[in-house]
């Protein structure tokens, strides 16, 4: 039996981008740049990707969880800062916002579940309508 050397593929060809679709085909457009892996649109695309990566590592930096207000408060500043620097774009920003204003919102009611569970964390209620002690006819006060 004589093995038969595969025919080259014009898709494999490394002067090819090597961006892959979901799919698993790959993009038939030429490389112009020897020293990048993807066509002019692909790789303007991992260049997003990339400063994506930077921004979110600005906004995070030091920030683990988003338990309370102040580390909500921390991210909603960078993001502006990030805003007003033109580093983001207004509509990626306007959802990272609404986000985070949805975190604020659900503090109210993880801090009311932890009343609910552990009744020493509750506050002290204030009864207001306690009954005044029963007076006869006679005995009520005269106003001035």
């Amino acid at each position: 039996m004589n093995a038969k050397a595969a025919k080259p593929s014009p898709l494999n060809d490394s002067s090819r981008c090597s961006q892959q679709f979901a799919n698993g085909k790959r993009c038939r457009i030429l490389i112009n740049d020897p020293d990048s892996r993807f066509c002019p649109s692909h790789a303007k695309l991992a260049e997003n990707c990339r400063e994506t990566a930077d921004l979110a590592d600005t906004l995070t930096d030091g920030l683990a969880e988003f338990t309370s207000a102040a580390p909500i408060n921390d991210f909603l500043s960078r993001l502006l800062l990030l805003l007003a620097q033109n580093r983001i774009c207004p509509r990626r920003a306007a959802v990272l916002a609404y986000i985070t204003n949805q975190l604020l919102r659900t503090l109210s009611a993880m801090e009311k579940e932890a009343e609910d569970h552990d009744p020493k964390n509750a506050p002290v209620k204030i009864i207001w309508d306690i009954p005044g002690p029963k007076r006869e006819q006679g005995d009520q006060p005269s106003c001035p």
